[in-house]
């Protein structure tokens, strides 16, 4: 968050992270009150090269996030960020969440369309439901952790 184009910084930061290894990219950014993503496998580099020939709007809001699998291969639809249906929430993780299957299945039975194989997208989903009841984002975000297993950032 600032008072600069969100992805050029984003983008920057995901560049400084490189040397860790990693086998896909995805930005999000907050423009106009709606979230654009843009994701792709492989390097930083064919994120960048998505970004070019299919710009996402400016905004001074945004996230950024370079995965290493853990559940679900390297692809496309499993890069970070995630969003919610709506595409109101945007989720990047670190980390493993256990209990991602009981919780995935859970969300389907509710009528939610999951696009991947990732547990960090079941979270996105569960906040949107509690940030729908509740409205207060960490308030949310606390319900949403004390359902979940194992180690992670959010």
């Amino acid at each position: 968050m600032g008072g600069q184009p969100a992805l050029d910084v984003v983008i920057s930061g995901l560049k400084r992270l490189e040397y860790r290894g990693y086998d896909s990219a995805g930005v999000t950014v907050l423009a106009d009150g709606q979230l654009a993503a843009a994701k792709k496998s492989g390097k930083l580099a064919n994120l960048e090269k998505e970004l070019a020939a299919r710009p996402l709007p400016s905004g001074t809001t945004g996230i950024g996030h370079t995965r290493w699998a853990t559940h679900g291969a390297p692809t496309d639809a499993n890069a970070h960020p995630h969003l919610d249906n709506s595409g109101r929430v945007g989720v990047v993780h670190n980390g493993i969440i256990e209990n991602f299957a009981a919780l995935r299945a859970e969300l389907a039975e509710r009528g939610h369309a999951l696009a991947s194989e990732t547990d960090t997208e079941v979270v996105a989903h569960l906040l949107a439901e509690e940030f729908s009841s509740c409205g207060d984002l960490a308030e949310s975000m606390r319900r949403v952790c004390r359902r979940l297993e194992g180690a992670f950032t959010l």
